[in-house]
């Protein structure tokens, strides 16, 4: 018992808090490392609410890379801490931690017990149990309900990462997609330098820029894993043989789909696969034939009772609950409805015995838990507006950093100037980079960024070209410039430091000569007869020339 206790306090032992104090980071682990972008995710407790949450780290790699993004990072966190959806993994909270070795983006995310539907396939197959179709048109309506919603924001969120390992399951069925980090952060973390895996959920366009029509196509992937219950990128297929294509290549995903016995689900998928021209958005989707769903009545209704006061609903349901038991028990011959005939006469005569009443309460409780979304007719209304920046001054580094495509221009003029900021404990100059580019307007940049004495100026130039402030080929020319004075400003930290030595020498060596008594007997004085004096070589030439006319006289 006492050993138990020990490793009971272990994983609760607190190693880490959140700036307010409100969620403390302990020891264990999530599995959820293989998620592009994020470097450790732990088990987190919020105090609050009394709830385990789960704690996401990014780790930067280079503190200038961070300092680039900062802004940006900002920005895009504020915009998922407004997301609310039923479907998609609650986000709490983000903060950002500079003070550390490497700086760090710590966010709070939901807690999901029930785990992903990638391990759900994986056991699964292992137990020889596929998905049936009723499921999977229930899966992918939730996935594509939530996709809608981000690809309806203002500007439109791409997830960028969707696989079936971020695609998670609760308890009562409910999917929610997490780990939406887009991909406009994935670059620049630590752990993205890492081979990357799951490539064959990345569109054949990716390349070219990253659009919703990317998370359409991994939808796709991820709906044909379900309905295969084979996961297409996970090593050699077991069929496959010389003639087949790679595994996990875009013509091996659509050789999978083919081998599908469902001709509406082969369809489907088509659409989801197809060039990026040809491919559907997730609204149309959630209006194809295969999964769209007609509401009954009884939804309708349920929707309506969540927009009630929730006390109120379920002292209603309480109520209606009991009487409708009563009623039940006492008639059950009663007829609930018929059909006539022309004639009068009537047949399929529906009683009370032949449909028990339904638990009201649990219906309405899965509706607002968001089990049975409206997906055919109603569509979450996502946030006014996600352009929050933040309070800052814009200035043309932040206007360049809204995009990364590579910069095609050239440059036409070059200056680089700097003003010394170095001291003792920090040594960095404040770096103005003006250019002139070749285009009709002879475009005018200026940058300007706090730069180390000792920085490798290929690396500067390197960053500038990943940035897309300027062209590849202009990377060697702008990376002299730097070069050039960041040598010039390593010479002037060096001289200042020389200036007070030399200032306290002369100070030294003035003092003798101030202390002596001006009389004639003691200027009159001969020169010692050995010469002149052991360190009066070491005196000024004035000084020097005034003492060889001594020793002459």
């Amino acid at each position: 018992a006492a050993e138990n206790d020990d490793v009971s306090s272990d994983e609760d032992e607190v190693l880490e808090e959140s700036p307010c104090g409100r969620w403390q980071k302990r020891k264990d682990e999530v599995t959820q490392k293989d998620v592009p972008g994020i470097d450790a995710t732990y088990l987190a407790m919020d105090t609050e609410e009394g709830v385990e949450v789960v704690w996401n780290e990014m780790q930067f790699s280079e503190r200038k890379k961070f300092r680039l993004q900062k802004s940006r990072l900002e920005k895009t966190f504020n915009n998922l801490t407004k997301l609310r959806h039923n479907n998609i993994v609650k986000f709490y909270k983000y903060w950002i931690d500079d003070k550390s070795e490497g700086p760090r983006v710590i966010f709070i995310t939901e807690y999901m017990t029930s785990g992903s539907i990638g391990q759900f396939l994986r056991r699964s197959k292992k137990n020889k149990k596929g998905v049936n179709l009723k499921m999977w048109k229930r899966w992918c309506r939730q996935i594509l309900y939530a996709l809608s919603y981000l690809h309806a924001c203002d500007p439109p969120i791409t997830h960028g990462g969707l696989t079936c390992d971020t695609i998670f399951i609760q308890h009562n069925g409910l999917i929610k997609i997490g780990s939406v980090a887009p991909d406009a952060i994935n670059d620049h973390v630590k752990t993205y330098s890492a081979p990357r895996r799951n490539l064959h959920y990345i569109s054949p366009e990716y390349g070219q820029g990253v659009y919703t029509g990317v998370d359409i196509y991994a939808f796709g992937v991820c709906a044909l894993e379900m309905a295969s219950m084979e996961l297409q990128g996970n090593g050699n297929s077991e069929d496959a043989d010389s003639h087949s294509p790679p595994v996990g290549s875009h013509e091996a995903i659509l050789v999978a789909v083919e081998k599908l016995e469902d001709a509406s689900q082969k369809e489907f998928l088509r659409l989801c696969l197809a060039s990026r021209e040809n491919r559907l958005q997730a609204r149309d989707l959630l209006l194809h034939q295969l999964i769209f769903e007609v509401h009954p009545l009884r939804l309708f209704a349920a929707h309506s009772l969540i927009q009630l006061d929730e006390t109120l609903v379920n002292h209603l349901l309480a109520e209606k609950t009991a009487s409708l038991a009563a009623a039940h028990a006492s008639a059950p011959e009663r007829v609930l409805a018929e059909c006539k005939h022309a004639d009068g006469s009537t047949f399929n005569d529906m009683t009370a015995a032949m449909h028990p009443p339904m638990d009201v309460e649990k219906v309405v409780e899965e509706t607002r838990d968001g089990l049975f979304p409206l997906t055919s007719i109603h569509l979450p209304k996502p946030p006014a507006t996600m352009e929050e920046t933040p309070v800052a001054e814009v200035n043309e580094t932040d206007k360049q950093e809204e995009s990364f495509l590579p910069e095609q221009r050239q440059i036409v003029n070059l200056k680089v100037e700097s003003t010394f900021k170095g001291n003792d404990e920090q040594d960095m100059i404040e770096a103005t980079l003006t250019l002139r580019l070749d285009d009709p307007d002879h475009t005018r940049r200026v940058l300007k960024a706090a730069v180390s004495l000792w920085e490798d100026p290929l690396e500067i130039a390197k960053d500038l070209v990943t940035n897309g402030f300027i062209n590849e080929k202009n990377a060697d020319r702008v990376a002299a410039q730097f070069a050039f004075i960041l040598r010039k400003a390593q010479k002037e930290q060096k001289e200042q430091r020389k200036q007070p030595a030399r200032r306290n020498q002369q100070t030294a060596e003035r003092a003798p000569k101030d202390a002596e008594p001006s009389t004639p007997a003691q200027s009159a004085s001969p020169a010692p007869a050995a010469g002149l004096p052991q360190d009066a070589s070491q005196l000024p030439p004035q000084q020097q020339q005034q003492q060889q006319q001594q020793q002459q006289q």
